[in-house]
């Protein structure tokens, strides 16, 4: 596996390259064109540009998170075609420039939700949360201004203001779209697709709903191991993959993290490590990446990654916010890096239990 650490770029991000280098290990990052919307295509020289930026500070970019798929693509109206196609141009220039992961999600209205990006734990440091009270406490059109003031100055991925002051239209976009709905439009996205991903060798890694269940009434598909299934066999090419973030399938406590990390055997291209900490099945909140500091055991989800031959690129996701740092909340360094270097303590004590039978 390659260690990475997730990227915004110079003036998204408050950790730079310089930083992120000195991290042990780490020795590429997973980066994107911050400032694109969706729908728009990424030019060849945008995208060298960045290349070449990432690659003077002594790392590669081993992935992109994210190709924003347009909502005209998931709910199969409006400009759809016109939005495929600069889909896979964007994937044309990406394959050109020797990228070969594309993280994306197909998550209606809100990429991800949490009603706290500031919980304060007993420890001091501040984490991000969920409640499903919350949610059902306030209308969708109030959830933006909920969190707004714990984002510390940044735009958080999914959240931009300008996607925020369009949510009625969005909803009103989506109130015909079921799970089944849903999903054949994925399907057809990923045919039109495969062809380029064929071409330039590209894995496409579908990142989980998060949390893996409906939220304001909307559809949620990628939540557990018979949907991802379902959705391999719909597509089955190598290049339809995941990424496997524990995180996010993790909100379902019915979710058998390392059972499903077998399933996926040379499917999962790239992979988001962290740990939840539960109050309930509906009450968690992120916690440090080891083990005893929340829910999760940790060494056995590395040990299935390990055991599958797992060989892609994987960070740590979000982090606390500690020892004082203002950043994007789950996107500060110092949290990260102690994840990262955790992470791959795991994996070098299981690799030499391995290697020891």
């Amino acid at each position: 596996m390659q260690m990475t650490l997730r990227w915004y770029g110079t003036g998204h991000d408050t950790v730079t390259l310089k930083q992120i280098r000195q991290i042990p290990g780490v020795t590429g990052v997973i980066t994107t064109l911050y400032d694109t919307k969706p729908g728009e295509v990424w030019s060849r020289e945008r995208i060298r540009a960045m290349k070449e930026e990432v690659e003077s500070a002594g790392l590669t970019v081993a992935g992109i998170e994210s190709v924003n798929v347009h909502d005209d693509i998931k709910t199969g109206s409006g400009d759809r075609e016109l939005y495929i196609e600069n889909y896979i141009q964007t994937l044309e220039n990406l394959g050109k420039e020797g990228i070969r992961m594309v993280c994306y999600n197909f998550m209606p209205v809100f990429d991800w939700t949490r009603t706290e990006l500031a919980r304060m734990r007993p420890d001091g440091s501040t984490v991000l949360a969920y409640t499903q009270e919350a949610v059902d406490a306030i209308v969708p059109e109030k959830m933006f201004e909920s969190i707004a003031g714990d984002m510390n100055g940044s735009v958080m991925p999914g959240w931009e203001p300008e996607r925020m002051a369009r949510v009625k239209e969005l909803f009103e976009a989506y109130k015909d779209i079921d799970d089944e709905k849903l999903f054949a439009n994925l399907i057809y996205f990923l045919e039109r697709i495969m062809p380029v991903c064929d071409k330039y060798d590209i894995n496409m890694a579908i990142h989980p709903d998060d949390p893996a269940w409906s939220v304001f009434g909307l559809p949620r598909i990628i939540i557990n191991k018979k949907n991802i299934l379902r959705m391999m066999s719909a597509v089955d090419n190598k290049h339809n993959g995941v990424t496997f973030c524990t995180g996010s399938y993790g909100t379902n406590l019915n979710n058998d993290l390392p059972d499903m990390i077998r399933a996926l055997k040379g499917r999962i291209h790239f992979a988001h490590i962290r740990n939840l900490k539960f109050h309930s099945a509906t009450n968690f909140e992120e916690s440090a990446h080891l083990s005893s500091d929340g829910t999760f055991d940790m060494h056995a989800i590395m040990r299935a990654l390990y055991d599958i031959g797992f060989d892609g690129p994987i960070r740590p996701d979000h982090g606390r916010m500690i020892w004082g740092e203002v950043a994007m909340p789950g996107y500060g360094l110092y949290d990260r890096a102690l994840g990262a270097t955790y992470l791959q303590g795991l994996w070098e004590a299981i690799d030499k239990e391995n290697k020891a039978k």
